[in-house]
């Protein structure tokens, strides 16, 4: 997942939020897949549960690609939010959803490392979906607090270094992906700062700007306009290469920091039995809408970058990245609330 070229700007497409509704059914028999029952699918209504809050990296991809899915399948596409425990609850609903392929789940990172941490979770990441495609990547970065007395990262670990246990950081909540690279961050560098846990990213993410706390990892996409208008500093990013969108902002990497590459990816799944031919068919219609240049743009405009590819794409993602975050609340003796 390296060498990600993308040009990370402000959210500017909420306008997509159309919800496509049905039109006529004119799809060939050689065009469509089949359910278990015979049916030709989709046969009715497809419902895409994003365990996260609207406006987010997962509900705007929803929203961007469920209008075009539903021109292609003549059914209605609807985004369905199920916001609450890092992507926990909605991630449940779809994993008890019928196994028919009507209900799918566009999940994000946290999908690989919350369960981590809470290890008695009501779904299995693995065996609880059949996984669809992986549709897109982005980068993460440290942020401070502009009046921290840093200009680097190398500054800030020294900073945190002579001040062990007094610096702060945010994130959304436990187990969630800004919450483990921070304590991925620590361990490489052998720093001490607290967690302070919120409820959500936006508190997070203001209390940072405020001065509550010190710093935060943050998807470059969504601190971008803050770092653009003076109200946060990005120190580094954590991707194999610089920023295009921050060419002045070195990676962890250049700073020797080599096991700090860590990227955002968005991820549809499908409840485990669902059918093989809807699965398929899925998963070619979501990769031809990411080869679109208007997709790609418009993904590029959130700072993303278009993935695509099969779908053991995705299941040996999640399972790379649940060896690689266990290893890391192992090593950081992180336990859940």
């Amino acid at each position: 997942m390296s060498n990600h070229r993308h040009v990370f700007r402000e959210f500017r497409f909420f306008a997509l939020a159309a919800i496509a509704v049905a039109g006529a059914p004119g799809v060939t028999r050689a065009q469509d897949s089949l359910t278990g029952s015979g049916q030709v699918w989709p046969t009715r209504t497809v419902q895409i549960v994003v365990p996260f809050t609207p406006g987010t990296g997962a509900d705007i991809l929803s929203r961007a690609l469920g209008p075009r899915l539903a021109e292609r399948w003549k059914v209605a596409v609807v985004t369905d939010n199920r916001p609450g425990a890092t992507g926990n609850i909605g991630a449940e609903v779809v994993s008890k959803a019928p196994p028919d392929g009507h209900t799918v789940l566009l999940t994000a990172t946290s999908f690989g490392m919350t369960p981590a941490l809470y290890r008695n979770l009501p779904f299995d990441p693995v065996t609880s979906f059949r996984p669809v495609a992986i549709i897109a990547t982005g980068g993460v970065g440290l942020v401070v607090h502009p009046q921290l007395p840093v200009k680097s990262a190398r500054e800030f670990i020294q900073l945190a270094k002579r001040r062990p246990g007094e610096l702060l950081y945010s994130s959304p909540g436990n187990g969630g992906p800004q919450h483990l690279t921070m304590e991925l961050l620590k361990l490489e560098t052998g720093i001490n700062i607290v967690h302070v846990p919120y409820k959500g990213l936006a508190g997070a993410i203001t209390d940072v700007m405020a001065g509550h706390v010190q710093a935060m990892v943050s998807a470059l996409q969504t601190a971008a306009p803050y770092v653009r208008n003076g109200r946060l500093r990005m120190l580094a990013v954590m991707m194999a290469e610089r920023s295009p969108a921050f060419p002045d902002v070195p990676t962890m990497k250049e700073l020797g920091v080599a096991n700090l590459e860590v990227y955002t990816w968005y991820g549809m799944f499908a409840p485990a039995g669902a059918p093989a031919q809807s699965v398929a068919r899925f998963n070619a219609d979501l990769n031809a809408l990411l080869k679109q240049v208007e997709i790609r743009e418009l993904l590029g405009n959130q700072g993303m970058n278009a993935a695509g590819g099969p779908p053991e794409r995705l299941g040996n993602l999640v399972k790379s990245e649940l060896t690689r975050w266990s290893g890391v609340v192992d090593r950081a003796k992180i336990r859940a609330d």
